[in-house]
């Protein structure tokens, strides 16, 4: 005889399979002197109903409007990772699964963004997708050359990131991409979405466009009168992103209360500027496990997105030693060292510190920028330490290199070290920091030392939820099943945090969420 299945759940397994079922509600009810769960609702009603829990999927987390505006399925994105990590095939892995990810154009010759740009746009027609465009102060001509590439291949939505003040490319994309619609409106076919650590640079992205910025634009004939009229009337972003303590550039804000500042500045910002009530705010930084997730939806995020996580993805452009050492990571692996892009004024970035010396050799940099005038006025044996450790080449042979590369990429670059020693040591330095991230994209044996590996703690919390399961090992990864566990996981344990709340005591095997396999869940 066929044993059959009892309809109320007592033994933890059974509960978490209950809740798990996020498609159904689930009862908590007082039935026969037992408190059992149930997700029948004639079962229920038959005893005493204690608490419940409607269906919740994990699409429903978050705001339906990012969803609906950027064609997604759940409010998830997988974030930019500079120098194409987060590569094409990622971007696309992300697309056919339904969520957002953004390719990671900082740093890469706008040769090979645009070549990744027209891939994308010729694969993924009527499927979401975005390009990074950062902030380089010190290199304007990039930020040019990404924008131009991203209106001619009609890419609809750019992740801007590391912006301190507005520039005129990021006014010019968005503005080149309004029109009015048929009701009188404004249609915007170029969507933004901004990535802030700070409140005043968050209420630039939720005002509309200065107008000397667009006033210089159409002087420039970059831009039509027609649509600097209409850039004058919308908010600049339509989504702004938290980013708390999250790998590379990063101020290493918290997350509970950068969020929260960023809401109540969204809503002071929409007593004058109304438009700015409908900027979505979302979250981003330290979010590695479905907890973290969970806790920044229940902040009211209505967004997540990841980033660490997702370079020990087998999607990801990283080297497959890199992925393992990521794959070993702890939370607390990680540390500040002196950025690429921004070096001359001290910005940082965080990166991985097991398994590689990149973070204290680049700080020596930075020190001896500070401390000397140029390359000839460092002490004969500081430079002769650095062409034989860190450089590994004369100087002369490095600024050769150097003068190759900003040709092609910003020849202004060179005009200025020309007049300043200075700025030629700037350049130099940045040489060793530019090219670390390739050496552990690429990765080169004989430079594992000097792997500049762009991580927040995040990976750290990751690998400790994993360990253990299928997802441990870095070719089990793939972006698009992180992207599932993560929302299953915060969808599952959002309905435990409410029955938490209504009172329910939960065994410590029910309470939590560990990977399953995908034909499990």
């Amino acid at each position: 005889m066929t044993a059959v299945r009892s309809p109320l759940a007592t033994g933890s397994d059974e509960v978490a399979a209950l809740l798990l079922d996020l498609e159904r509600p689930c009862w908590i009810v007082r039935s026969q002197g037992r408190v059992a769960a149930t997700s029948d609702p004639a079962v229920a009603a038959q005893g005493q109903i204690l608490s419940a829990v409607s269906p919740l999927p994990p699409e429903q987390l978050g705001d339906s409007g990012f969803r609906a505006a950027h064609g997604v399925r759940a409010a998830y994105a997988a974030g930019a990772m500079a120098n194409g990590i987060a590569s094409p095939a990622l971007v696309v892995a992300m697309a056919e699964a339904g969520y957002l990810a953004s390719y990671g154009a900082a740093g890469v010759t706008p040769a090979v963004v645009d070549a990744a740009l027209a891939e994308l746009s010729r694969r993924l027609v009527g499927k979401p997708f975005a390009c990074n465009l950062i902030h380089s102060p010190s290199e304007p001509a990039l930020e040019r050359a990404i924008v131009d590439a991203c209106l001619r291949h009609e890419v609809r939505c750019v992740e801007a990131s590391a912006f301190m003040d507005l520039t005129a490319e990021v006014v010019r994309y968005r503005a080149a991409g309004l029109v009015p619609d048929r009701y009188g409106g404004i249609e915007i076919r170029n969507r933004l979405i901004a990535k802030v650590s700070r409140t005043e640079v968050a209420e630039l992205f939720l005002r509309p466009a200065p107008e000397r910025l667009l006033r210089q634009l159409v002087a420039d004939g970059r831009l039509r009168a027609d649509q600097a009229e209409l850039a004058a009337q919308v908010p600049m972003a339509d989504d702004i992103t938290a980013e708390a303590d999250s790998g590379g550039h990063t101020d290493r804000r918290p997350l509970t209360v950068l969020l929260p500042g960023l809401r109540a500045t969204r809503d002071r910002v929409a007593g004058s500027v109304p438009a700015a009530a409908s900027v979505r705010i979302g979250a981003a930084g330290g979010i590695g496990t479905p907890d973290a997730a969970a806790a920044a939806f229940a902040m009211g995020a209505a967004y997540i997105v990841t980033g660490s996580i997702n370079q020990s993805a087998r999607e990801a452009a990283q080297c497959e030693a890199t992925k393992q050492l990521l794959a070993t990571a702890d939370f607390a692996d990680c540390v500040m060292a002196p950025s690429s892009d921004m070096f001359e004024m001290g910005v940082q970035v965080q990166v991985l510190r097991r398994g590689t010396l990149f973070a204290t050799r680049a700080q020596r940099l930075y020190e001896l920028y500070r401390a000397h005038d140029g390359i000839d006025a460092l002490p004969a044996r500081v430079r002769a330490d650095l062409e034989s450790t860190l450089f590994r080449r004369p100087l002369e042979a490095v600024w050769d290199d150097c003068v190759a590369f900003f040709t092609e990429r910003d020849p202004a670059q060179l005009v200025s070290a020309e007049r300043d020693p200075k700025a030629r040591m700037a350049l130099i330095f940045r040489w060793y920091l530019g090219l670390s991230s390739g050496w552990s994209i690429r990765g080169e044996a004989e430079r594992v030392a000097d792997y500049q590996i762009w991580c927040g703690p995040a990976m750290g919390a990751f690998n400790t939820w994993v360990a253990g399961s299928h997802l441990a090992a870095p070719g089990n990864r793939s972006v698009a099943e992180i992207a599932d566990q993560m929302m299953t996981g915060a969808a599952y344990l959002t309905r435990i945090a409410q029955l938490r709340a209504a009172g329910v005591r939960l065994p410590a095997a029910v309470a939590s969420y560990r990977p399953r396999p995908p034909e499990r869940r």
